[in-house]
């Protein structure tokens, strides 16, 4: 998008003028702030508007007030405008602009002067395409609004708040309409589901602590909210992001959202929507595009914090091929390091020949191989690494020294992503053990960062830490707590780890330095997002592959890097129905592949608990089985019963690849997430705004699953519609107005449905997605059920999936709309092909077309491909089947009709059209 002409766009409408004194109305003052008025206001030299904000009265609770503030605010898009708030004398820290590019304000020395105008502007407006913004002078205030329908979408002129800005606290308050449904401020695990909870704590600063704590931060950090509004019928949603990487409290009530931060400035950008997929087009659109993923990445994935030798993982690579369960990718959690250390390999348990011969027998299917890499490094005389990094001068400072920690190996360093010096070193390590071992990925993990002490330590003389016995995660250091700065005990306490621990317990201190005087209070949230970026960049540069990239902590644009696994959840029926509300979150933060541990981490699930769970699992965009060191083993083989749900579920998944790789590919050009939450299709509908038990992949698919003990059916919300059963085509479910319907679902079975209007593409599937990508596909076109008239789309992307850009126009690339219309009886199915020369060259064919929902007797004439008789080209056969549909609000059933179209072999990368008529 380009920035708004500020000639058409700014105006300032002088509406009243009042004289400023000592004696102008003041805001209903807080004990901690008393608000700032604006003294002077002018357009900037970049078409924005700049002001200056002078203190009305000062107070000394949390420090003192900052005197001046710069305001500022851009309309930079015609859906995004920023308001920022700063410093007007010295710059503050702000998420640097190299982590995550963006346009920069101008210098604080353009602000305007400092001197109060005679008639200052009391309300003001400065519009834009679709949002405007106004403002009132005293108390400074302002509004952000949409210009279509007038509504408020944020307005800091509150009764109970003022605009708080000191150097260790900042403080601001929106008004909300009740109606309103917030989704975001995570990372968390919400037990009330995916639909913010007023009263809910929703505390953001990157922490080592199980995904089992509710409510509380965890391992990301993203401020940013999703607003969806009803009003009469008509449906708007909008994000807000608050681009701001300190610690921060943030408490929604219902009808107010506040914000109390412990650092850096009010960054605000605000995005316009109106739908829900156009407000994460536009957010991801300023923080990074999801990452491109290969197709290997959406085959099911295996893992265990426990594989102690390599032929452990032998073993579990043909069990897998034994039980006939689908398995891509076979990963090792730390178990193959030598002592715990980065980089290397255990000599005896994990011999590089033999290991290589096995990396050389999967490679050699088509099967991958990823291991873990935590960001400490063991501080050890004898190791390479640690060596090389100390000459480098790449680790976080304490008084001068490395900041002493620990982790798994006992003592570490941690690694500065924030110094151009250690992202070179960084890759260079990748390098060198990818030389060793040549991985498929990479997963880093522990990146919060994750700390086993707190304070200031020292290795301990006279005795081994870690001592080898135990469970390797008590600090055994010498440490003494630092409370002396008050960087690490800051004035105002955010609710960390949900108890108020002080924010460097169990992590870096605080008051550490990264590269150029950057404090770790300020940087804290930002360590994971500084990791991805130095890992993608290490592996983009080996190879010429697209990386792959697991991070457990993430900030505002990780999923231009990574994808995100939930962490350590528990196998639990809760943590199972958690799970489906913090994939669908991640899906509105821009970090579109994710998934939690199938199963649980830990402890051990019932046997009943994980049948259900792969029966969710085999939905999620990243799917992998893992479990805990101490938790018995839980691969998908290790039960019968479960073996059976896998098979069928991840059976469904292999078929439904190109459809989840065609997600892949929007995701990654426009942001939208794999895994949504029924409102982003029906947006209108309000009996979704808080379901957190089903999901959709994409547009069309859902999926409702079983989240209860013991149960066998499921209550099911069908938006207004026409649904057809996966299992089953000739099942339908229809409404006019939406409608629960309860579904049977034993065991084995899960129940995936496929919406009108939609042309789905699928393959026959296999035990790899390597080979499933050869079989030939079936088109499913769903019309509303018993229409005489309507249409359906769909599309295909195909690519070379480990060439590193996922785009068209690069030879390597075929891209393919699907259209169906029925039309009185006749029917049309046809496609329009971009750069079809890789899908020839492939040889991937249509065999099959199944159309659903249609009108007729069940006799169907004239069926023609490319203006022939079909039979004229091909041996294809064609049958009809009529088959009962359900009208799930009034219990009512009509008739309709599939029509099947098989052994067909029309080229992908050719466009087609087929039509025929019913009787």
């Amino acid at each position: 998008m380009v920035s708004p002409n500020p000639s058409l766009f700014f105006t300032l409408l002088l509406l009243s003028v009042a004289v400023a004194s000592s004696s102008s109305s003041q805001p209903n003052a807080t004990s901690i702030g008393q608000g700032y008025r604006l003294i002077s206001v002018e357009e900037a030299p970049d078409g924005g508007l700049i002001g200056l904000l002078q203190v009305n009265k000062k107070t000394k609770i949390y420090g003192p007030d900052i005197p001046l503030l710069r305001f500022y605010a851009k309309h930079e898009t015609d859906n995004r405008l920023r308001v920022q708030i700063t410093d007007a004398t010295k710059p503050r820290w702000e998420v640097p602009y190299n982590l995550l590019p963006r346009e920069k304000p101008p210098p604080l020395t353009q602000s305007i002067g400092r001197k109060s105008i005679k008639n200052p502007i009391t309300v003001s407006e400065y519009s834009g395409s679709e949002l405007l913004l106004s403002y009132t002078s005293n108390p400074f205030t302002f509004a952000v609004k949409r210009k279509s329908n007038g509504e408020t979408l944020f307005d800091t002129n509150s009764l109970f708040s003022s605009l708080v800005f000191k150097d260790q606290y900042l403080e601001i308050s929106t008004k909300l309409p009740k109606a309103a449904s917030l989704y975001g401020l995570g990372e968390n695990t919400q037990p009330h589901g995916i639909k913010l909870y007023p009263s809910d704590p929703y505390t953001l600063y990157t922490t080592d602590i199980s995904a089992i704590n509710l409510n509380a931060d965890l391992y990301g950090s993203h401020p940013v909210y999703m607003d969806l509004r009803n009003n009469g019928g008509s449906a708007s949603a909008h994000a807000v992001l608050l681009l701001n990487s300190n610690g921060m409290d943030v408490f929604y009530k219902g009808t107010s959202l506040t914000y109390k931060v412990i650092g850096g400035v009010f960054d605000f950008y605000f995005f316009s929507g109106p739908s829900p997929l156009n407000v994460v087009d536009q957010y991801t659109s300023f923080i990074g595009r999801p990452a491109p993923m290969p197709y290997w990445a959406f085959g099911f994935h295996q893992c265990r914090w426990g594989y102690h030798n390599l032929s452990v993982v032998e073993d579990v690579v043909e069990n897998y091929k034994k039980a006939q369960i689908p398995l891509d990718v076979i990963w090792n959690d730390d178990d193959h390091m030598d002592g715990h250390k980065d980089f290397t390999l255990n000599p005896v348990n994990y011999p590089r020949p033999k290991l290589l011969n096995f990396l050389d027998r999967i490679h050699k299917i088509g099967m991958k191989y990823i291991v873990i890499i935590d960001p400490g490094i063991a501080v050890n005389s004898s190791y390479g690494v640690y060596q090389r990094g100390l000459a480098n001068d790449v680790f976080i400072k304490y008084e001068g020294e490395p900041f002493l920690a620990q982790v798994w190996p006992g003592a570490v360093n941690f690694p500065d992503f924030l110094n151009p010096k250690t992202v070179s070193w960084w890759g260079d390590e990748v390098r060198r053990f990818h030389e060793l071992v040549p991985v498929d990925g990479l997963w880093i993990d522990m990146n919060e960062a994750s700390n086993f002490c707190s304070g200031k330590c020292k290795i301990p003389k006279g005795k081994i830490c870690p001592s080898g016995t135990g469970p390797g995660w008590i600090c055994c250091l010498d440490c003494k707590n630092i409370t002396k700065t008050r960087w690490d005990d800051p004035p105002y306490k955010i609710n960390a780890s949900g108890t108020q621990v002080p924010i460097g317990y169990k992590t870096i201190a605080t008051s550490a330095v990264h590269y150029n005087g950057v404090l770790e209070y300020d940087a804290h949230s930002l360590y994971g997002f500084s990791q991805s970026i130095a890992t993608h960049k290490a592996l983009q540069g080996l190879q010429g592959k697209r990386p792959f990239i697991l991070s457990r902590s993430t900030y505002v644009g990780s999923g231009k890097y990574a994808a995100h696994w939930t962490g350590d959840n528990q196998g639990t029926w809760e943590n199972l129905r958690y799970s489906i509300s913090t994939m669908l979150n991640f899906g509105i933060f821009g970090v579109p592949m994710v998934g939690s541990d199938i199963c649980g981490f830990y402890p051990q699930p019932t046997e009943e608990l994980c049948n259900r769970w792969i029966e969710v699992g085999a939905f999620y965009p990243f799917s992998r089985d893992h479990a805990n060191y101490y938790s018995p083993r839980q691969e998908l083989y290790q039960w019968e019963s479960v073996a059976q749900s896998a098979r069928n579920a991840l059976g469904i998944r292999y078929k439904l690849l190109p459809y989840l790789y065609t997600l892949s590919y929007e995701a990654h050009v426009s942001g939208t997430p794999i895994a949504r939450p029924l409102f982003f299709s029906f947006p209108t509908y309000t009996e979704c705004y808080g379901l957190s038990t089903q999901f959709l992949l994409g547009s069309s698919l859902m999926i409702s699953p079983v989240l209860e003990q013991g149960k066998t059916q499921v209550k099911a919300l069908f938006p207004p519609g026409s649904w057809y059963s996966l299992l089953d085509w000739t099942s339908t479910i229809s409404s006019k107005n939406g409608v629960y319907v309860t579904l049977d679902a034993p065991l084995h079975v899960v129940n995936v449905h496929l919406y009108q209007n939609a042309i789905l593409p699928m393959q026959r599937g296999g035990m790899l997605s390597k080979e499933a990508r050869t079989t030939p596909f079936t088109l499913v076109v769903a019309f509303p059920a018993g229409a005489t008239q309507g249409e359906a789309k769909g599309n295909l992307y195909l690519d070379e999936d480990e060439q590193p850009e996922m785009q068209l126009g690069n030879g390597y690339s075929t891209y393919v709309d699907f259209q169906a219309t029925v039309k009185q009886g006749a029917v049309k199915v046809w496609s329009e092909v971009q750069e079809g020369k890789f899908a020839l060259d492939k040889g991937f064919t249509i065999e099959a077309i199944s159309v659903l929902g249609l009108d007729g007797s069940g006799v169907i004439s004239e069926v023609e491909i490319d203006g022939k008789p079909l039979m004229s080209v091909t041996n294809a056969t064609v049958s009809t089947s009529q088959h009962v549909h359900l009208d799930g609000e009034n219990n009512g059933e009509s008739k309709i009709i599939m029509v099947g179209l098989t052994g067909l072999n029309i080229p992908v990368g050719r466009n087609f059209a087929m039509t025929w008529k019913m009787g």
